[in-house]
Order: structure tokens, then C-alpha cells, then sequence
């Protein structure tokens, strides 16, 4: 699974980009388990046809890499981009004054 992620500062007008890669294991889902889940129409309503906490969640049987990419957002990868645009992901933690 690949994902790719643009983090944009407005002030400066430059952004950083880069993507995110996580191998996601299936299971052997039999053609029975395959239709009823199909029939629950959860593939067509998601990325990729699948999600790590939902109906297909059983069939998942490991992920090497950031499992927030599979969710939809590297927080990983989203820091290393903030730090390219010189911004610590802990100042999006801290209130800015008025």
C-alpha cells in the first residue's frame, strides 16, 4: 500500500511531499467469507476495499510498515515533512497565543 502525502506552509509557499509504504498481509479467506463480506457492501464504502477495523479485519493476517498509512495517514511520515519545513510536530500540540 502506498500513500502520498503533501504537507503545505502557506506563509512560506513551500511544501514538502513524500510517500509511505506498508505491505499488508491476507489471510485465506474462504470464497463463502469472501461473499458475505462482499454482500455487506463494507468494500465499496472504503479505500482499498478493505479496513484494519472492520468486517475485513479478520482476513488481515500482519502489516509490516506504519499501520496509519493503511488507516489513511502516516503521522510518521507527516513529521519527518513538518521537520522539512522547519516545524516540530509538538508546536501543533501547543496553543498559540492571540
Amino acid at each position: 500500500l502506498q500513500t502520498g502525502h503533501c504537507v503545505y506552509d502557506t506563509a512560506a509557499k513551500r511544501y514538502a511531499s513524500g510517500t509511505a509504504s506498508t505491505v499488508v498481509r491476507f489471510g485465506d479467506p474462504t470464497d463463502a467469507e469472501i461473499a458475505a463480506y462482499v454482500a455487506s457492501g463494507e468494500p465499496l464504502h472504503v479505500a482499498g476495499a478493505f479496513t484494519l477495523d472492520g468486517r475485513s479485519a479478520p482476513f488481515v493476517e500482519g502489516i509490516d510498515g506504519d499501520h496509519g498509512n493503511v488507516i489513511g495517514i502516516s503521522l510518521p511520515l507527516v513529521r519527518r515533512l513538518l521537520a522539512e519545513l522547519g516545524v516540530g510536530i509538538a508546536e501543533l500540540w501547543t496553543p498559540r497565543e492571540k
